[in-house]
């Protein structure tokens, strides 16, 4: 049997937790179980077993959406009107949509263990490796974050599918009418529409899970950092970027700064009260980068509200070098940048940057 790496991972995990708990229950040896989110390879471990969990959980939901979708819609369509036609990927959509609406539900108890080991590893490193006087059960605000992170990575994933259904839906519409107007067969616009089907729901979805595993372990371990800090009473952290050959310049600009745990701390009672992921978006941008059309040089920046907050000019890129983050004009200083929504990580799909507590 042939399985991607992460799902061969979390199949070595797996067997390791039955070797710790025989070791723990009946030998009565101490074992330690927990990953380590503070450490680029934890995280990168946390990430690929978080992901492989999700797909384990969605399990065949998206393949059986795109049987569903396909089925409704192996119809001869020149027999069709233009409102049966419209009412056929309606349908199509209807029936795909019941196969992915379990998907969130079934994520919930994966992400809920998750959030747990999440900030029980981030307190525990927080603790051993920057020595603050942390206590060793959760406080209010690590249980609150805990809920957060599950209930909106849910909405976030719930919203995704909404969209892959509403794209499928427009390419299938003009699919089935450029089909019609060449004088396609039926076998070829419905292989024509398999192929769209598979590409929306089915294609994309191991990275997804990855990008999805990433930011939910990335934006958990930095509220519950931020916890951290306000419980040992710290009042500033920097933030601590990975420089090796994979480090953005995002986060390449980023490293170093400095930011307000206080101000960290509303921020993150902000977005808790959010419900729609649009608006948690709004509150917390990820960083983007384009090239500038005067200077063709690289630009970083957030899009809030349909306006763009420029952050940085890239000078001198360290893009694909370890050690150095490169050279850059700051358009923003540290309280802009915090105003922006960019005072702590993550700041981009797959981000592994990380803070530290300014003691």
């Amino acid at each position: 049997m042939c399985m991607a790496p992460a799902d061969s991972l979390l199949l070595l995990h797996e067997a390791r937790e039955v070797a710790d708990a025989l070791l723990g229950d009946v030998l009565r040896l101490p074992v330690a179980k927990a990953l380590d989110v503070g450490t680029a390879a934890g995280m990168d471990r946390a990430v690929a077993l978080l992901a492989a969990r999700l797909r384990r959980a969605v399990g065949r939901a998206d393949v059986d959406a795109m049987r569903e979708a396909v089925a409704v819609l192996d119809v001869d369509w020149r027999k069709t009107t233009a409102a049966q036609r419209r009412r056929l990927v309606a349908q199509s959509l209807e029936a795909a949509g019941r196969r992915t609406a379990v998907i969130p539900s079934r994520i919930q108890a994966p992400l809920g263990d998750a959030a747990d080991e999440v900030v029980a590893s981030t307190r525990s490193h927080a603790r051993r490796e920057q020595g603050l006087a942390l206590a060793a059960r959760f406080n209010a605000m690590d249980r609150r974050v805990a809920q957060h992170i599950v209930r909106t990575q849910g909405n976030f994933v719930r919203d995704e599918y909404g969209r892959r259904l509403d794209a499928f839906g427009a390419e299938a519409r003009r699919l089935v009418a450029e089909g019609l107007e060449a004088g396609l067969a039926r076998s070829d616009i419905a292989d024509s529409l398999e192929r769209a089907a598979r590409g929306a729901l089915i294609e994309r979805a191991p990275f997804y899970w990855e990008t999805v595993a990433a930011s939910f372990i990335g934006q958990g371990r930095s509220f519950a950092q931020v916890s951290s800090y306000a419980e040992a009473g710290i009042r500033r952290y920097r933030i601590e970027a990975v420089l090796d050959e994979a480090t953005t310049q995002v986060c390449r600009f980023l490293h170093g700064k400095t930011f307000s745990v206080g101000e960290a701390l509303q921020r993150f009672e902000r977005v808790e009260s959010l419900e729609r992921p649009e608006d948690v978006k709004q509150e917390l941008p990820w960083v983007r980068e384009r090239l500038d059309a005067d200077t063709g040089r690289a630009l970083l920046y957030v899009k809030r509200g349909g306006q763009e907050t420029r952050l940085a000019e890239v000078l001198r890129s360290a893009a694909g070098t370890r050690d150095d983050v490169g050279e850059f004009r700051a358009l923003a200083s540290d309280r802009q940048l915090a105003d922006a929504g960019v005072g702590f990580p993550p700041y981009h799909g797959l981000c592994r940057t990380t803070t530290l507590a300014v003691t």
